[in-house]
């Protein structure tokens, strides 16, 4: 059923769009001025932040919600520049969520043409490594695709956007934000120790020790 995209739904992807507002307002300590955005997939559409606009301005009723094609669904503001990029993404793998920033130390390293490489073992939150995405214009379908084969490639969920910034995926907005502020300050402490000296990077061995503790990290559910 089509709709008027200028009319506001507040029923439709109730909950998606809430996790937007919700978490809209981290953006604001991870990425300067309104240069970030990021979104929820529920299905085949997407709830994304609106474009231009303050991080804690909005509300439910605003939250552009588009579909995988771009297309607007509902909301009262339109949205971001970069859904080709967000859409993009979702059409090639599944992740729940998506965050992207200009966070100043990943941003340098996008400026500098570096992957991050396994300088931490906190780097498995995102893969292996935080591959480099050749550069596009934002926008565009083309950056869209740039992204989605570096992330292919590296088998991560998260990329390194030349001359750009940063976009890191998650199944949900609580983990996207969480494991996008994890890999700025893995940027932050490789570029830290690049200036003193070479770092020392993980192998792929030792990173499979980590992967594999990871995976009963944090609080269980308490054996039947």
């Amino acid at each position: 059923m089509s709709r008027d995209a200028t009319d506001s739904d507040p029923d439709l992807l109730r909950e998606a769009r809430e996790a937007v507002v919700e978490y809209a307002p981290a953006l604001a300590g991870l990425t300067p001025g309104r240069t970030g955005n990021l979104s929820v997939r529920d299905g085949d559409a997407v709830a994304v932040t609106p474009t231009g606009v303050p991080y804690d301005s909005f509300g439910v009723d605003d939250v552009p919600l588009v579909d995988l094609d771009g297309e607007r669904l509902a909301g009262r503001m339109a949205p971001s520049s970069e859904v080709p990029m967000h859409t993009g993404i979702y059409k090639h793998n599944r992740p729940g969520a998506i965050v992207h920033t200009h966070s100043p130390w990943a941003t340098t390293m996008a400026t500098l043409g570096r992957r991050l490489p396994p300088v931490h073992y906190m780097i498995v939150s995102v893969g292996r490594e935080v591959p480099l995405a050749d550069y596009a214009p934002y926008g565009t379908e083309e950056l869209a695709a740039n992204v989605v084969a570096a992330m292919a490639e590296a088998d991560a969920d998260a990329a390194i956007l030349a001359n750009h910034g940063l976009v890191v995926t998650g199944p949900d907005l609580e983990t996207a934000v969480e494991n996008t502020r994890h890999v700025e300050d893995l940027c932050r402490l490789y570029l830290r120790a690049s200036a003193t000296g070479e770092p020392n990077l993980l192998t792929d061995d030792q990173l499979a020790t980590v992967e594999a503790r990871f995976e009963s990290y944090g609080q269980q559910p308490d054996a039947e």
